[in-house]
């Protein structure tokens, strides 16, 4: 069921309550209101429920809106983004610790591309380049070693964003 509940986060309606670098689980959810035995029209609850992290609960998080409007009619794009929100505030609150083995987020047209960083470290000039194919690199000092890169290796970065190395 974790397992289920971290892929809406990361492959589903739940997409804009991912975080990257943890295991958050989510379930959207839109119900229809009922008035006299009848379902009214155009009045909804929207909700959507998070666990975070998804292997090891430390949170669970319930959001609901009671009849938004000026949007669609749908919870993951209504609810999710605030709940990312609360999730990280939730997050620092109880310190939860970044983790390794969360679901690649599966991105959408609206979504930046990021890579990770390689280790550069050691490397000359050109074996760094190879290496760094889809950043923009800025040198510091002088020579053809790399002595220390920032940002540091595993973090991501934006397609073209700027990899600082420093040279010895």
């Amino acid at each position: 069921m974790r397992h289920a509940l971290e892929s809406v986060v990361a492959k589903g309606g739940g997409k804009s309550a991912y975080i990257e670098g943890y295991r958050i689980g989510g379930k959207t959810g839109t119900a229809q209101k009922v008035k006299d035995g009848r379902y009214m029209v155009g009045n909804y609850i929207m909700s959507f429920m998070a666990v975070v992290p998804s292997n090891d609960p430390e949170a669970v998080l319930y959001l609901a809106i009671d009849n938004p409007k000026n949007t669609a009619l749908l919870s993951s794009y209504t609810t999710t983004p605030i709940a990312r929100r609360i999730l990280l505030d939730i997050i620092d609150a109880l310190k939860i610790e970044k983790q390794e083995g969360e679901m690649e987020k599966d991105l959408e047209w609206t979504d930046k591309v990021t890579y990770k960083v390689p280790n550069v470290v050691g490397k000359t000039v050109k074996e760094a380049k190879k290496l760094l194919p889809n950043f923009t690199i800025e040198y510091t000092g002088t020579g053809n070693i790399v002595a220390s890169q920032s940002p540091e290796a595993g973090e991501k970065l934006e397609d073209q964003g700027t990899v600082r190395l420093l040279l010895k």
